[in-house]
């Protein structure tokens, strides 16, 4: 029972647990890397070869590009994008046909590339992905999963420390998406840059977060996606004093308070999408003023993705519940760990609210006026309103 192998672990040991059962090794990674970038060059060299359509870019995704990957949990993501997409509609409208194309050059190609792939079938009519595990003669011991997804290059070449997108890309979302994320994997770059530049210890807190997410029973209903507790975890870390060797047992307890008073969350950051903008400040207005769609955890690349909404936030509180009560979570003197002070301000001008880089300066989170209004301007009753 690996929830209990965290749940027995000492509070003051939660560094020595990351770094024993959660921290992949070199040679783990070494393997992963290999076949990532067997993948990617396929997808560069080998893919529409005979096709009018280019290979634009090829970008990892997934933990293992963002640095917070799990030991033993080899999974990646590569968004190729097209030429064949000069608009986000264009994605969803030939998704089918690109995704049957790269599953047949793959299949032609894996004698000369020397892997092996086994596809894993979808059961929609007009999949976002193809899934497949890779296997090859340099490392048989293991195989790494992939998710291939095509996508409309919607942010261009993006050099190292660029500033943020033209507000025009989301503008052209806002008035192109249908449901929530339906482009998200067009802001792969920004959604991996946004948590690779982080810290290292919190890539740490990441994981163990993570670690704690997975062991929850399968089967019981739709559960918050991943990524939206990696950006809790961020948020929590920012609000928290930004401490880059800070106490892990205190950011873990900081998340898990988090998690049980989902109901209070209303998370976003303006690194990306510039709220000077009218249409990007109506609609961000708009998403987080919807009734009974709390917790709101916007994603910081792509403001149409609410990663809260639609998921069963009071599961996962009931396991917070408990976690925050086992020895993990507990000092040396049998006390509960204290959470970190986060403070909460309350904005009133939307458009004022736009920072870069995406470290400093943030809003992530606001209470209702007559909250705020209730706790007063001390950090610990900001706490007690957020917690």
């Amino acid at each position: 029972c690996e929830h209990a192998l965290l749940h027995q672990t000492p509070a003051r040991d939660l560094d020595k647990f990351i770094s024993r059962f959660l921290q992949p090794n070199r040679h783990f990674l070494a393997q992963v890397n290999k076949a990532v970038n067997t993948i990617c060059s396929f997808l560069r060299e080998n893919c529409f070869r005979n096709s009018p359509i280019k290979v634009l870019k090829v970008v990892k995704g997934g933990s293992s590009a963002k640095g917070t990957a799990l030991r033993g949990r080899s999974d990646a993501d590569i968004v190729v994008f097209l030429s064949c997409f000069t608009q986000f509609t264009e994605q969803g409208n030939k998704r089918a046909e690109i995704i049957s194309e790269i599953r047949a050059q793959l299949e032609a190609c894996q004698q000369e590339q020397q892997f092996e792939v086994k596809f894993e079938i979808s059961k929609w009519e007009n999949p976002r992905v193809l899934s497949f595990s890779l296997t090859s003669q340099t490392m048989l011991d293991h195989s790494v999963d992939f998710d291939v997804l095509p996508a409309f290059d919607a942010l261009g070449e993006l050099g190292a420390g660029s500033r943020p997108p033209h507000a025009q890309v989301y503008r052209d979302l806002i008035r192109s998406y249908h449901c929530a994320g339906e482009f998200s994997t067009c802001f792969t770059e920004l959604q991996r840059d946004f948590i690779v530049s982080r810290p290292t210890k919190l890539k740490s807190l990441i994981r163990l977060v993570k670690y704690w997410y997975r062991q929850m029973p399968k089967g019981k209903g739709s559960l918050p996606p991943q990524h939206g507790l990696e950006l809790l975890t961020v948020y929590a870390w920012e609000q928290g004093g930004q401490d880059p060797q800070f106490g892990m047992a205190e950011g873990f307890r900081t998340v898990l308070e988090l998690i049980t008073q989902y109901h209070q969350l209303r998370v976003y950051w303006t690194v990306n999408y510039s709220a000077e903008d009218e249409t990007i400040r109506d609609f961000l207005r708009q998403q987080l003023q919807k009734p009974r769609s709390r917790p709101i955890i916007l994603d910081p690349a792509d403001p149409t993705g609410n990663l809260g909404h639609s998921a069963r936030w009071d599961l996962l509180a009931k396991e917070a519940e408990d976690s925050m009560s086992a020895l993990c979570c507990t000092d040396r003197d049998g006390t509960a760990i204290r959470p970190w002070p986060v403070r909460v301000r309350q904005v009133t001008e939307l458009w004022l609210l736009s920072s870069y880089p995406p470290w400093r300066d943030q809003e992530a989170a606001v209470l209702p006026q007559s909250l705020i209004s209730a706790v007063g301007d001390s950090p610990c009753q900001v706490t007690k309103a957020l917690f």
